[in-house]
């Protein structure tokens, strides 16, 4: 059986300020096009399908298409809620949407009952479990002893009792310590979500949400697939897509690979002068509409630099120098013989400390006209 696990859609996000729907339109149509190609049993949607749990109109418009795409070709479709996810309001009608092969986890109330989905090996149980705070678990379970994150998880997998006999698959959305994690991730101070991979040692493949970096989990069979596009610059560097996993007969090895999914604009970092970076030379045959994040090693700043910079990167994100003043993060000490110094001495002093550069003549005979009007005006 093979199956596409994607995971941290985030539909509806802004990255600085930017609306990512259209590019998230544009990589659920890839993965369409790959459902066409590579003919997956089932597609896993292992949480944060949305940004927030009141998602915008037109992130809901655009899932609700996404599953109207995978139910007419055939696919089942099984989706788990994240804790960006309201699991009350995106499990809505989900008894009917059954009928259509779209299985959408309930809220949170025990142990789920596995999905059973054949192929010409037999039965694959796949087990929805949303995403799990402790007291959600205690709520259900109130004689049980549960002080963690990793006391709720290993209870409610208890209580599954797992079929070792037969293959089983877990959709959960949770933090597994020791994973790599990125600036756009939601985790807890202190890392008090985390929980031990092997917890998930009874399942022939655990496929998992809430990291955006794709990689595995301890086991190369407890995977995260990442975000299908990339929601940081933290992330700049990574390869974003989705997982296809194949399952083979029990007991035999299971095959899991990395596809890359192309997005409409990549998400990068340009690092120059400013007139390195608007030569056209160096940015002619790239995409110019990618998101940005520039960075100009200019000892002095550019006026009105990010309209310039606009007039070839129009969807610039953030703009930031690296330079000897930038780079210095000189601490500012009570000054010494103050009462030796005029205060125009003072403000050069100051100045030096704060810019990593001495003041031009012209700049020091312009502060000591303005110190003098203000002295003679309170005389």
């Amino acid at each position: 059986m093979k199956l596409f696990h994607l995971a941290d859609l985030h539909l509806g996000k802004r990255v600085n300020g930017i609306s990512m729907l259209e590019d998230q339109a544009y990589i659920l149509k890839e993965v369409i096009m790959q459902v066409d190609i590579k003919k997956p049993e089932a597609v896993l949607l292992c949480g944060d399908i949305y940004d927030k749990p009141v998602p915008p109109e037109e992130a809901i418009h655009l899932f609700d298409q996404f599953l109207r795409d995978l139910s007419r070709r055939g696919v089942s479709t099984f989706v788990i809620a994240g804790n960006h996810d309201s699991a009350e309001r995106l499990s809505f009608g989900s008894s009917l949407m059954e009928q259509a092969n779209v299985y959408i986890a309930d809220v949170f109330q025990g142990a789920p009952q596995p999905i059973r989905v054949q192929d010409h090996f037999g039965y694959v149980n796949v087990y929805m479990l949303p995403y799990l705070r402790p007291a959600m678990v205690r709520a259900v379970y109130p004689d049980a002893e549960i002080n963690s994150y990793q006391d709720a998880v290993e209870h409610v997998i208890r209580e599954m009792n797992i079929d070792s006999k037969e293959r089983n698959v877990l959709m959960a959305h949770q933090f597994v310590a020791g994973s790599a994690t990125s600036d756009s991730e939601d985790l807890s101070v202190g890392g008090i979500d985390q929980i031990s991979s092997t917890v998930f040692d009874v399942f022939d493949y655990t496929a998992l949400g809430h990291l955006h970096r794709p990689q595995r989990a301890g086991a190369e069979t407890i995977r995260y697939s990442g975000t299908p596009l990339k929601y940081s610059f933290s992330e700049k560097n990574d390869v974003k897509g989705m997982t296809i996993v194949e399952l083979q007969k029990k007991g035999r090895a299971i095959r899991v690979s990395q596809y890359e999914l192309k997005p409409l604009r990549d998400l990068r970092e340009i690092r120059g002068t400013y007139n390195d970076i608007t030569a056209r030379p160096n940015y002619a045959g790239t995409n110019t509409n990618d998101y940005v994040h520039i960075v100009l090693t200019d000892e002095h700043e550019i006026p009105d630099v990010m309209n310039k910079l606009r007039t070839i990167y129009p969807n610039i994100m953030s703009l930031e120098y690296d330079n000897a003043r930038t780079r210095e993060n000189q601490v500012i000490d009570e000054a010494a013989h103050v009462d030796d110094k005029t205060p125009a001495e003072l403000f050069e002093e100051l100045y030096e400390l704060q810019n990593n550069a001495a003041m031009t003549e012209d700049q020091k005979a312009y502060v000591k006209q303005v110190m003098e009007t203000i002295w003679e005006e309170h005389a």
